[in-house]
């Protein structure tokens, strides 16, 4: 590849003729060393004794040597903590859930504890009988269901718009999780309370001190909305909602209103602060759009990736993550070059509307720079834009809803930036 002049806000292409045959298909067998490594030989100290019996901790803890694999918050980006956020580490997790110790958390008045046996869930307004409900009521309701949906901010990338700024996956999408959900769907409650005709809307409120509120459509609502207690075969975390909360899939993460205390019905939606001051587009001309709740296609290279760069030559495994909420993925292109060619992923696992799905690519590396790109496809016909094409429509003012290309240079060294190709 030819030589590039490399700014954290600006990258220039390649000259064109570089590009194409910057890796190879990975060989079905890679070749033993000549001598085997002397570790295989020795007899390790955890060979020569016992190890600990039944843990009796009350609650297990991953490995010592995983202790690097943490959420991590970015200091500068909030006045308090309490309005913060926790970044998932993408580029340390495979297959398609995240472990509930390591789901991205976002606040807006620190995390509400609440004991669930004092809590209550009241549904009102424009309904035929006002109901409020316990903890146990709900969870003896029938109709229980299980879902994976992934949850993602509607400000994840939005450092992004003006140029790469974060350097890190866990950074520029991590604020984004899949979970499997044990709960109710709305329908359920509403079609027990008894929806007027004139009942258009849903609010929907949070118990914690910041009062969070947002407007939800009736058919949003009534299609595949649900309240849940339970995420990946355990009960909430706290930081997640406990013990209720609000699942709207496949759009944006404020409107999944935690620690739930209200539904109320009404005609019209409630302009609230969530809905009017943020949570809303500004485009170039000064103008913002209003209600834009669906998450659109996207996808992220997390292996190799700024914190995890490429350590030696030879096979290599690249992965990363996709997800829609229009449907599902059908699809995964990955480029080595910029975006001027584009190979087929390898999807493997489930592949679930509304949830995350995992891509491979098997490939040589020589040592040659790499200039690594994904591209996301849904079942709607949707293709993840470039971040120049969605500029073009949306400018540069925006903080919300960026899901543009990523490019990650891999360098000479293994050592990986996010930059952007123009």
């Amino acid at each position: 590849m030819t030589e590039h002049s490399v700014h954290r806000r600006a990258f220039l292409a390649a000259a064109a003729g570089a590009g194409a045959g910057l890796v190879t298909p990975a060989r079905a067998q890679t070749t033993p060393a000549a001598k085997p490594d002397p570790l295989i030989t020795l007899v390790q100290p955890w060979n020569q004794q016992l190890g600990d019996g039944v843990v009796t901790a009350p609650y297990g803890v991953p490995s010592k040597f995983e202790k690097n694999v943490v959420r991590r918050d970015v200091e500068w980006l909030t006045v308090r903590k309490e309005s913060s956020v926790s970044f998932t580490p993408l580029h340390e997790l495979d297959g398609v859930i995240t472990p509930n110790g390591l789901c991205f958390e976002r606040h807006h008045g620190g995390v509400a504890e609440i004991e669930p046996s004092k809590h209550r869930l009241m549904i009102h307004g424009l309904v035929d009988t006002p109901l409020v409900f316990t903890m146990d009521e709900l969870k003896r309701m029938p109709g229980r269901v299980n879902r994976a949906y992934f949850l993602e901010c509607a400000a994840n990338s939005g450092m992004e718009w003006k140029g790469a700024q974060l350097n890190g996956c866990q950074f520029t999408h991590g604020m984004v999780h899949n979970v499997w959900y044990v709960g109710l769907p709305l329908k359920a409650l509403f079609d027990r309370a008894g929806v007027k005709p004139a009942g258009k809307w849903v609010l929907a409120e949070g118990a914690d001190a910041a009062g969070m509120t947002r407007s939800i459509p009736m058919e949003k609502a009534l299609n595949d909305c649900m309240i849940a207690w339970n995420m990946n075969g355990e009960a909430l975390r706290p930081e997640n909602g406990y013990p209720l909360r609000l699942v709207v899939p496949g759009w944006e993460g404020n409107m999944w209103i935690k620690w739930l205390r209200r539904l109320e019905i009404g005609d019209k939606p409630w302009e609230q602060r969530e809905e009017t001051s943020k949570y809303t587009d500004l485009m170039a001309n000064g103008k913002a759009r209003h209600f834009t709740w669906v998450m659109d296609a996207k996808s992220i290279v997390t292996n190799p990736s700024p914190q995890a760069p490429l350590r030696q030559k030879g096979p290599q495994v690249l992965s990363g993550l996709a997800w829609s909420g229009r449907g599902s993925v059908k699809r995964v292109d990955v480029s080595f070059d910029g975006g001027r060619n584009w190979v087929a992923a390898r999807i493997d696992g489930p592949v679930m509307p509304l949830s995350f799905v995992r891509f491979y690519v098997d490939f040589d590396w020589d040592g040659r720079e790499l200039l690594i790109q994904s591209r996301a496809m849904d079942d709607t016909g949707y293709v993840q834009p470039t971040k120049d094409e969605l500029r073009a429509v949306r400018g540069v003012n925006s903080i919300y809803h960026n899901n543009g290309i990523q490019t990650w240079l891999v360098r000479g060294d293994g050592e990986t930036e996010n930059v952007e190709v123009s």
